[in-house]
């Protein structure tokens, strides 16, 4: 244990991390808008080819979704086990200065001090998740080529991710612990899924396995935590006199309440396709996607 804390806590590395335009692989505000801006390009241009072509069938990929999934799950996981000991690192390293100020753990997880800057063992590993958000925008490219429905809505949630990781190291904005702890170990969990049904092991009862439900259930967790810590953050920046990076939090809000009716948009009209017996499109990323719904579809696995 002792091992896996230096590798993750403690490394001079990761102690001694600062976020610097000058330092930081990615760190740029032009970066940011032409990472952006290529990502929409290839995603829009790779769209078109395959209308002109007329592919409607899914473009075989291989064994790629699934070493997607994997690698997803694995990055996610040391990121959550990373930040998770670097919290509590920073926590036992700063307790004195906290009794001074009378602020408690909890409200350093949701609100940070005034004039905290992108320093240290917690901001390395949002560093680090800023960085898997470029792994996690491949999925755009894997879901055109499969010829999945909502491009568009894809597009702007996964642009939206990684602005609002962006904008966390560079105003060092409050909840950013929280909401990378909570994303990582959801990510754990969904690309697990994938992970597991795409390479064909084995599920309970033996019988055909979905990862939508693990999906949904995994995101509406996401948006009631994130519901509940914005919250925390508004009241804590009223009555304790502020939270560092809190115009950074009011831009984030604004993300996350439009990931949010993209959200539900999705899954009202999911709602009426299935009432009038349409065929639905379980998102279970694996080789093969096994539909759990009775819409009376004749398929009884949809090739992805």
């Amino acid at each position: 244990m002792r091992g896996i804390t230096y590798w993750l806590a403690e490394h001079p590395a990761i102690v001694g991390f600062r976020w610097s335009h000058a330092q930081s692989w990615g760190s740029t505000w032009s970066f940011l808008f032409s990472a952006i801006a290529l990502y929409l390009c290839l995603s829009l241009f790779l769209h078109l080819v395959l209308r002109l072509a007329g592919r409607r069938r899914p473009v075989p990929l291989g064994p790629l979704p699934t070493i997607h999934s994997l690698a997803m799950a694995l990055a996610s996981a040391t990121i959550f086990a990373g930040i998770l000991l670097s919290s509590v690192a920073e926590i036992r390293d700063t307790r004195w200065f906290w009794r001074r100020t009378k602020t408690t753990p909890f409200q350093w997880l949701l609100c940070f001090p005034l004039g905290t800057r992108p320093t240290g063992r917690v901001f390395f590993w949002s560093y680090a998740f800023y960085l898997s958000r470029f792994l996690h925008l491949l999925r755009t490219f894997i879901a055109i080529l499969r010829r999945r429905p909502r491009a568009l809505a894809r597009l702007f949630s996964h642009s939206a991710l990684v602005c609002m990781s962006f904008l966390w190291l560079e105003f060092s904005q409050s909840f950013q612990v929280v909401a990378i702890l909570s994303a990582t170990l959801a990510h754990v969990v969904v690309f697990g899924c994938r992970f597991w049904v795409g390479v064909g092991l084995p599920v309970a009862g033996g019988g055909a396995f979905s990862c939508f439900p693990v999906v949904v259930a995994c995101q509406v967790g996401l948006l009631g935590c994130n519901l509940v810590c914005h919250l925390g953050v508004l009241l804590l920046h009223l009555s304790k006199g502020g939270c560092n990076g809190i115009g950074a939090w009011v831009f984030n809000s604004v993300l996350n309440a439009a990931l949010l009716v993209l959200f539900v948009d999705f899954h009202v009209k999911r709602a009426v396709r299935r009432r009038k017996g349409l065929a639905l499109d379980d998102d279970c990323g694996s080789v093969r996607c096994y539909p759990t719904h009775n819409s009376g579809s004749s398929e009884a696995k949809k090739e992805q």
